[in-house]
């Protein structure tokens, strides 16, 4: 089974966000993928992280929503919808979920993630400061869910650095990781590959990294180089720098085989 992972500079008018999305699924399409995976805040980077609230979503309903699904439907493909700002009980206090939908080559939604682990740091050695809490309301309910590529585990960006868990989507069955992102440069440049590469190696399990890249129209830059790693941590294929498309199969048969004859899980004492 071909998963994409679709790379961009996603900026604050929807409705070009989702413009780019037609465009780069429909060249992952022709290029035999079935699930095509976005990035975190594909739909919306607002020139102000405040400004989410006012794009923000009633679950089950909404023109991105409906824009996905219309999508998944027409190109007959799953989709793994990066992460839409999604209202809900903490609309009043001024937060929004930051939601990754699944829908299937019907259009129908089978699945959501609310983004457990919030990207609230300060950088190290820069004067870059990001409170992602300050907008949004964290989930708590991780999610796994079949798909035509095997067993799927959701997770965004930040949570790819708590390997709990990675390890209880793995022990639900996840066989593949999503994890759609928006890395910043200097911890894209020291961590981003490692801990992918970390995630897969230490669950034998795919993943897939669908990333944002360059400057966008708030002057944020984030980092790219979306991944695809195999369960053994080799990297199957990558988009350094620029909007595209990176595609791999997932060979769940030569899986099977090294979960059976490397059985690391099964070892597990703690």
């Amino acid at each position: 089974m071909i998963v994409a992972a679709l790379q961009m500079t996603s900026g604050a008018e929807v409705a070009a966000n989702l413009a780019t999305v037609e465009r780069l699924a429909a060249d992952a399409v022709a290029r035999g993928a079935r699930i095509l995976v976005l990035p975190e805040n594909f739909a919306f980077m607002g020139l102000r992280d405040a400004d989410k609230l006012a794009v923000a979503e009633r679950d089950g309903a909404g023109p991105i929503q409906d824009a996905l699904a219309a999508l998944a439907r027409r190109l007959g493909a799953w989709i793994v919808g990066g992460t839409i700002p999604m209202a809900g009980a903490d609309a009043g206090r001024g937060r929004v979920a930051a939601a990754c939908l699944v829908f299937d080559a019907a259009g129908e939604r089978v699945a959501r993630y609310d983004k457990i682990h919030l990207f609230d740091v300060d950088i190290p050695a820069r004067q870059e400061s990001y409170r992602e809490s300050a907008f949004v309301a964290p989930g708590d309910v991780p999610r796994v869910l079949d798909t035509p590529a095997g067993r799927l585990g959701l997770a965004v960006c930040y949570d790819v650095r708590f390997p709990e868990l990675f390890r209880e989507l793995a022990l639900r069955g996840a066989q593949w990781f999503v994890v759609p992102s928006a890395f910043t440069v200097p911890t894209g440049r020291a961590h981003w590959e490692t801990l992918l590469r970390a995630r897969a190696i230490e669950n034998l399990a795919f993943v897939v990294a669908a990333a944002q890249w360059g400057t966008h129209q708030n002057g944020r830059e984030t980092w790219g180089d979306s991944l695809l790693v195999d369960h053994w941590g080799t990297v199957l294929a990558r988009l350094p720098a620029g909007e595209g498309v990176a595609c791999a199969d997932l060979d769940l048969a030569a899986q099977a085989e090294a979960r059976t004859r490397f059985p690391a899980l099964a070892h597990r004492r703690l």
